[in-house]
């Protein structure tokens, strides 16, 4: 039997993220026809990984495999989902649990989020254009540094300013961000979004960009998209030939 594919989200209060994360998870559906796919999140929204991993538990599935929804390695991806698994597959001796890597900074991401920064109209090839790569941010200092390499390797391929943004947990700012941005030369800006899926944090993001720069172009977050889906069948199947770790 083929293990099921359980995609995990972080949840949110907006209901515009589940039913992304929803959608999203239909796509991978239609890429994987022979395993069941089941979708998940860790807070807030519904159904829970537990619940899932119980149902999977008494259907008889004896393995299945977690792919984490997260664009960084941070302290969802690195303590709260391991532990859960751990938890759970202590109450439920006959499954086994894979996690697979999380999406991360790929670079068919990477470029997802430059086409949807490109859909606002804005040229990417002009030198006056300063960018503002917007993401979530952490209190782990190497998921953000994930995004500030994600920055530098854009500025460098464009030959523009850009500058990584968060919305909590660490600086830069947006409002800081587009005056570090306007201190190199930009006279003009625009604002990538580093998000899976809209909601209350990319909405903040949107807010103090336009306090800022009432007429900045602002891009949707990467969504339920055919390279997403894509890259989550590929960290399922990573998983499946024994690339990361079980519980």
């Amino acid at each position: 039997m083929t293990p099921p594919l359980v995609a995990v989200a972080h949840g949110s209060r907006d209901a515009r993220s589940a039913a992304t994360v929803r959608a999203l998870v239909d796509l991978v559906r239609t890429r994987t026809p022979e395993a069941e796919v089941r979708v998940a999140f860790l807070d807030l929204s519904e159904p829970r990984v537990g619940e899932v991993l119980a149902e999977l538990h008494t259907e008889g599935h004896r393995e299945a495999v977690i792919v984490p929804l997260l664009l960084g390695s941070a302290y969802h991806a690195r303590v709260d989902l391991p532990a859960l698994v751990e938890e759970l597959t202590g109450r439920l001796p006959r499954l086994r649990v894979t996690i697979a890597d999380v999406l991360g900074t790929d670079p068919a991401l990477a470029e997802l989020t430059r086409d949807r920064l490109r859909d606002t109209g804005v040229d990417l090839a002009d030198p006056a254009l300063g960018v503002v790569l917007a993401a979530v941010g952490s209190s782990s200092a190497a998921a953000n540094e994930g995004v500030a390499r994600l920055a530098h390797r854009w500025q460098a391929a464009r030959g523009g300013p850009v500058a990584p943004a968060f919305a909590s947990a660490t600086k830069p700012d947006v409002p800081a961000a587009i005056a570090r941005l306007r201190a190199r030369g930009a006279v003009r800006f625009a604002v990538a979004c580093w998000f899976l899926a809209p909601g209350l944090l990319p909405d903040r993001i949107a807010g103090l960009a336009r306090q800022a720069d009432p007429g900045v172009p602002i891009a949707a977050p990467l969504g339920a998209e055919p390279r997403v889906a894509d890259l989550v069948v590929r960290r399922y199947d990573a998983a499946l030939a024994g690339q990361v770790r079980s519980a």
